[in-house]
């Protein structure tokens, strides 16, 4: 199982949210500083998300996530503010590995095939963020209808894979809601990251013995209640 420690990025600075709420913040330095933590840790990839852009800013920090993709050079996966073929595209040549297709997938599914075609389905990955059984978009503010039916249609259009994030859990540091997550890697044949609550070795070897492709690791990480060395163990 692949482990992808989070750099969140809010206002320039390295940040974790409970819940997905701006006001909730909590700050832990630079983007850089924490990206370089994890890897002298023995992260092989990050997940990194782009808070303003999830937010309506789409342009800020991407000075910020530039220098992080290129100074660490490790497999990252990016999400937050892709509103376009063109945004995708743009962090595409950058050099991340693969880009987190949230809203704009809801609101355009055919956005998926475009892009799979063009840069190839294992560099597209479909965001399935999930609040009561039903896709939050729009920063968490909108329902959009069932997570399964949603997983469907990504795979369908042509995701190589699916970062599904229980938002009901999301930065409690309470554990992993396991039902939704097995439902969903019953329903679908594409690799499965799942993120929020992933709060204990026993999240991560319960989602591997489930069958997830990998684990994301945020709040439980950086407050230290979960380490990356063990985490990753968990995981082999």
């Amino acid at each position: 199982m692949k482990v992808f420690p989070a750099v969140d990025i809010l206002d320039g600075r390295c940040v974790q949210l409970v819940q997905g709420r701006r006001e909730s913040a909590t700050v832990f330095g630079h983007p850089l500083d924490c990206a370089h933590r994890w890897l002298d840790e023995g992260a092989e990839a990050l997940h990194v998300v782009n808070l303003d852009g999830a937010f309506g800013q789409a342009e800020k920090n991407a000075a910020v996530i530039r220098d992080l993709v290129t100074e660490t050079g490790v497999e990252i996966q990016l999400g937050g503010g892709i509103r376009s073929f063109s945004d995708a595209e743009s962090w595409l040549d950058t050099g991340v590995e693969r880009v987190i297709i949230g809203t704009l997938a809801i609101r355009n599914p055919d956005i998926l095939t475009e892009l799979s075609d063009s840069f190839g389905p294992e560099r597209i990955m479909a965001g399935v963020d999930a609040r009561g059984g039903d896709v939050a978009v729009e920063g968490w503010q909108e329902a959009a209808g069932d997570y399964l039916d949603w997983a469907r249609i990504f795979e369908e259009r042509g995701a190589g894979s699916l970062l599904y994030t229980n938002v009901d859990v999301e930065g409690l540091q309470q554990g992993v809601d396991f039902s939704p997550v097995r439902r969903l890697l019953g329903r679908t044949s594409l690799p499965v990251t799942v993120a929020g609550g992933i709060s204990s070795t026993g999240d991560v070897a319960g989602l591997k013995a489930m069958g997830a492709y990998g684990v994301v690791l945020g709040s439980a990480l950086y407050s230290g209640l979960l380490r990356l060395d063990d985490a990753m163990e968990a995981g082999r």
